[in-house]
């Protein structure tokens, strides 16, 4: 199940209380305090783990406890401290507070962690109030509360180039052939319910990751369709692959590229300046030449080069791939969002 947004709780553990506890040993007449602190409490920590893309696995617990560290006990022995709760996330999880909508974390980086609600300090035992003036102090402190947010998840997939276009446009069938991805394949629209991801091996030992959006119609930007949900995953790409169907049985090639255009303008956050490469899908539906040809008015009329391709007997794939790799290593490369000063470090699990 692909799911892409998530409402969480996390609750760190508290610290534990100190004690107030007195020596009472046999040949010792002058025992005087003895109280231990309290543990420190267990952060949660969200890390970026590259064996998960989708928040599935976290839908049936949305509350994320961590240990509390245990009370300070006699004979000044200090309470354990409670575990970290470490919690797996794909990168590209943007992290906000459910509240007021601020950006408080983003994991990009595979190995990024951030401390979501810190643990509490112990407390201390009345060992350590001891002075000169008082030598049976009664004081003690208690342990920190545990620290309660509730945070909105919020993932963007992470793949160097993304597959747009009207429904039925031949994505996933594209997808599938040059990469292992085996996305839902069907002769009707919107068989694409969620991004797919597919890894594409080029020559030299190279390879990129191209993501397969859910089809585009008019209004995506206003909610109409799918594809206002999933535009956010093709914002950390470098190149947009636009697929357009050379024979669409309704409208023209040219109004299915305006369309998207229009859509990922609309939509905004840079989109639209990203690298496009066009592609004529359904090559192999034309006789032999007619889809050149084709492609070649499609390009004159859009201004751009448009490469014709047929994923069923495989024409025009691997001048496809490589312009698409082409077309990554020219482009600048795209880091991720700037994290929030000192909201994402490295977790030593200490």
């Amino acid at each position: 199940m692909f799911v892409d947004e998530l409402l969480l709780t996390v609750i760190s553990g508290g610290g534990g209380d100190g004690c107030s506890a007195w020596r009472r040993e046999k040949y010792v007449p002058l025992g005087g305090p003895a109280g231990g602190d309290g543990g420190r409490g267990g952060d949660v920590v969200f890390v970026a783990d590259t064996q998960l893309t989708t928040f599935g696995d976290m839908v049936s617990d949305r509350v994320m406890r961590a240990t509390p560290g245990g009370p300070g006990r006699a004979r000044n022995r200090h309470g354990s401290d409670g575990p970290h709760l470490v919690v797996s996330l794909p990168p590209g999880t943007t992290v906000f507070d459910a509240t007021t909508d601020e950006v408080l974390a983003e994991l990009v980086v595979p190995g990024t962690s951030w401390v979501a609600a810190p643990g509490g300090r112990g407390g201390l035992g009345n060992s350590r109030f001891a002075t000169a003036t008082d030598q049976a102090p009664t004081r003690v402190t208690l342990g920190v509360p545990s620290v309660t947010r509730k945070l909105r998840l919020e993932l963007r997939l992470l793949a160097d180039a993304g597959l747009v276009g009207l429904p039925n446009a031949g994505k996933s069938t594209l997808l599938s052939r040059i990469s292992r991805a085996s996305p839902r394949i069907a002769s009707y629209p919107f068989t694409t319910l969620a991004p797919q991801l597919g890894l594409v091996e080029m020559k030299g030992f190279r390879r990129f990751v191209l993501a397969d959006l859910p089809g585009l119609i008019e209004g995506a930007h206003e909610g109409k369709g799918l594809g206002v949900r999933f535009l956010r995953h093709v914002e950390r790409t470098r190149v947009l692959v636009h697929c357009l169907d050379l024979f669409p049985l309704e409208g023209s090639a040219v109004e299915a590229y305006r369309t998207v255009r229009a859509e990922i303008e609309a939509y905004g956050h840079g989109l639209a300046d990203r690298p496009e490469i066009v592609v004529g899908t359904k090559g192999d539906l034309a006789p032999p030449g007619e889809a050149e040809k084709a492609g070649n008015a499609l390009g004159r009329k859009l201004k751009k080069k448009v490469l014709v391709i047929s994923a069923a007997t495989g024409a025009g794939l691997e001048a496809l791939v490589e312009a698409v790799g082409a077309a990554l290593d020219a482009a600048v490369a795209r880091p991720g969002p700037e994290t929030v000063a000192g909201a994402a470090d490295e977790f030593s699990g200490a």
